[in-house]
């Protein structure tokens, strides 16, 4: 069982990270830490900061691994309390920090809080995977993949917000963490009502020498919901694995009808445009882009770009898509899913490029409007470009936005079989999800 267990349930305040200009009483320094400086990820967030200094001592070894020591040579059992982690945002009395999470509609800017809950899953990952002997080499820990995360309500910045999370289930070298964002507000006192967003996020082990699969530490739930959430997390990893068999019979045996279907119409607007619909459009006609050079300040603590940061730019971007869209503000609603292909480095031309997949207009009170957020590692120089993620994003629109104004969201339609591919592969992902 798990032989360190008064390491559980641990809980950390997050404060601002900027000092207050009416604030004459500088903070307390420590001089064996390393110079903020050279900390990785300080840049991001408080989260980060805070996280760092919390678990210090591992994420120090973790800069500079000892790639001559020994791998873990026995796999512990840990709890999912082992790993439990909160972070606490003190946003009724920091105003500073409120500050720095504030939208233009007085919610906490989602594209940062993702930001913290990558950070966030990390430090959980770490924590389950290490033995405690400092005389073996860490684990290489990234993310793989965010499963779901859905936003059940508004997420004010004025009220205390609270980040828990824990290890749920893991495989032979991959861990799922469940994270749950609550805010206690109109005089809630029942965690369950509060519950404002929920995430899961699938990390990989990596021998920091071999880069190849290393198993991690086994997993034993205790409580009858941490049984659930296990049994619950197995089922999606086999439906994980019996889609990939699933997708791949459906290339194989085509479907042609749909896809025909969807490309009809999109052959009307590239062949006789004046008579296309007014009420659809073409997905190239949605496309926004931008682009950037990956800088040191936004690497993790294996010098890899961070995750959270790929996915704090990738939703800015498809916020901005489903804007210039819609024709009226957007509401964020789920990341439907988000793949990491291959890591960002330091120094990385990065390019997002996003479009409308489809939109679904099913319930007119609640209009969806799908955006796929695609990143490439460019090297002009070798005349190259690579995928790195991936990104799913559903947005509906603002209700004070609707209130204003007629809800006209219109149908997007491909003009390629690759583009129709693509948009039939989410709409099954998500159906399989749903």
């Amino acid at each position: 069982m798990d032989p360190n267990p008064s390491s559980a349930s641990l809980t950390i305040p997050i404060v601002s990270t900027f000092a207050s200009p009416f604030d004459n009483s500088p903070r307390e320094k420590d001089s064996t830490k390393k110079p903020l400086s050279l900390w990785p990820g300080m840049y991001h967030s408080p989260v980060t900061n805070a996280l760092w200094e919390t678990r210090s001592k591992i994420f120090e070894r973790m800069l500079d691994p000892p790639l001559d020591a020994p791998p873990q040579s026995e796999l512990l059992t840990r709890t999912p309390s082992h790993s439990r982690t909160t972070i606490l945002y003190n946003f009724s009395t920091d105003y500073i920090l409120r500050e720095q999470y504030r939208d233009p509609w007085n919610e906490v800017r989602i594209g940062k809080l993702l930001e913290d809950l990558d950070a966030l899953a990390g430090t959980i990952s770490v924590k389950h995977c290490t033995d405690d002997d400092s005389m073996t080499r860490p684990l290489l820990l990234v993310t793989a993949s965010v499963d779901k995360m859905v936003l059940k309500k508004p997420i004010s910045v004025d009220v205390d917000l609270k980040i828990s999370g824990a290890v749920i289930w893991v495989g032979n070298s991959s861990i799922e963490i469940q994270l749950e964002v609550t805010q206690l507000t109109d005089g809630k006192t029942d965690d369950a009502e509060s519950v404002a967003l929920t995430a899961n996020f699938i990390f990989v082990a990596r021998d920091y020498k071999t880069r190849k699969a290393a198993l991690v530490n086994r997993l034993s739930p205790e409580t009858e919901k941490e049984k659930l959430l296990y049994e619950a997390a197995e089922a999606r990893h086999q439906l994980r694995k019996r889609k990939k068999v699933v997708d791949r019979k459906e290339i194989e045996n085509g479907e042609i009808h749909r896809l025909e279907s969807l490309l009809s119409e999109g052959r009307i607007f590239c062949d006789m445009p004046a008579l296309a619909d007014r009420d659809s459009i073409l997905l190239r006609d949605t496309r926004l882009e931008n682009s950037l050079i990956c800088q040191p300040q936004q690497r993790n603590i294996h010098g890899r770009i961070f995750g959270g940061f790929l996915m704090h730019r990738a939703f800015e971007l498809a916020f901005s898509t489903a804007y210039a869209f819609a024709g009226m503000m957007p509401s964020f609603l789920e990341v439907d899913h988000v793949d990491f292909l291959r890591p960002v480095d330091v120094g990385d031309f990065l390019r997002f490029m996003s479009c409308v997949l489809y939109t679904e207009s099913h319930n007119p009170d609640q209009p969806l409007i799908n955006i796929e957020v695609v990143a490439h590692v460019t090297r002009p120089e070798l005349r190259s470009s690579e995928i790195s993620n991936r990104f799913y994003f559903t947005f509906t629109v603002r209700q004070e936005a609707k209130a204003n104004n007629a809800v006209r969201i219109r149908k997007v339609v491909p003009a390629t079989e690759e583009e129709a591919r693509r948009i039939l592969e989410r709409m099954d992902a998500d159906a399989l999800s749903a």
